[in-house]
């Protein structure tokens, strides 16, 4: 038994619809239904009736649901305190970062950042977005730092957590050039000769966003899905050796396009843009982090849109 089945049921007992449900969790709704089917083979009884409309639980659901959500706040309480003990020595954060982001973007933000605060240790773990909004509603971590786009939002309650935007990032179609530095596999593609296309799977976020930008592009694609990975990295090796055309953050592909091995394969129109966000509890204990979030709030007000910036701008 896993306990995001149980966050799962409680999801479900608040929303009462399988489709809300999942988006609050993060997961496919086909994800959420397997995953109360195996909770509901681990109790041993039905949990929710799905002949009725809007989704009740059963009665043993009720009962369940009244007694895991006591557990559930037992078992995070003590967690908590345990972490509390394994903390970093000295100021320290906990960040849970999208894998991209850890690599790319959070590196130059926390050295920009502690020039113009006291500094603070930070333990980094990158993840994906579900597995980061879990740790953040968990309090596996004291700061989450995620892409959002306005068509694929995080559903997260506003009286449990706040957000900043910490800047933006281009998300755009690249593959590797031909002899003359021309794209390879130029959008949007034609009948008999579909674009290649190196996809995210199903689940991840940046998969979501690139089906938005598909969906809303200037023109029909002829696109054949010939490759599938959960991270941008991936994808950005399999464009440079030649096999199809990926969307990826330009922050992550910087030296790739500035060394010529990637370029666009798309106009402007075959693009979006990405906020980076921060997320943090409310209620959130951690005096380092309380700190930290008070600054951002501060450049966020000074500057909209782009807290880092504003913050070097402020104290510089």
């Amino acid at each position: 038994m896993q306990l995001k089945w149980l966050d799962d049921l409680l999801a479900i007992a608040e929303w009462k619809n399988f489709s809300r449900a999942a988006e609050v969790r993060c997961v496919t709704q086909s994800a959420l239904s397997r995953r109360i089917q195996c909770l509901e083979e681990w109790v041993g009884v039905k949990l929710v009736d799905r002949g009725t409309y809007p989704v009740q639980l059963t009665a043993a659901g009720i009962t369940f649901c009244d007694e895991s959500r006591e557990a559930l706040a037992g078992l995070l309480r003590l967690r908590s305190m345990l972490r509390d003990v394994e903390r970093m020595p000295g100021r320290s954060i906990q960040i849970t970062a999208g894998h991209s982001l850890s690599m790319t973007f959070l590196p130059k933000w926390l050295s920009q950042f502690q020039q113009n605060t006291e500094q603070f240790n930070a333990r980094v773990v990158a993840a994906n977005i579900h597995d980061a909004v879990i740790a953040l509603e968990e309090g596996s971590c004291d700061l989450m730092m995620v892409y959002h786009h306005p068509l694929a939002p995080i559903l997260l309650d506003a009286e449990r957590f706040g957000s900043l935007t910490l800047g933006h990032d281009a998300f755009i179609p690249l593959c590797a050039p031909n002899p003359k530095g021309e794209p390879l596999f130029p959008l949007p593609g034609r009948s008999g000769k579909p674009v290649p296309y190196l996809a995210y799977t199903a689940t991840t976020f940046l998969g979501r966003v690139a089906d938005i930008v598909i969906k809303n592009g200037p023109a029909p694609t002829e696109l054949e899905r010939c490759y599938e990975a959960d991270m941008a990295m991936l994808l950005m090796r399999m464009a440079i050796e030649g096999y199809g055309v990926a969307w990826l953050p330009q922050s992550a592909v910087a030296d790739e396009l500035e060394r010529g091995l990637l370029v666009r394969a798309g106009s402007e129109e075959w693009s979006t843009r990405l906020e980076i966000r921060s997320y943090c509890a409310i209620a959130n204990r951690n005096p380092t982090m309380r700190k930290l979030w008070k600054t951002l709030e501060g450049a966020s007000l000074h500057r909209p849109g782009n807290a880092s910036a504003a913050l070097a701008e402020t104290n510089g």
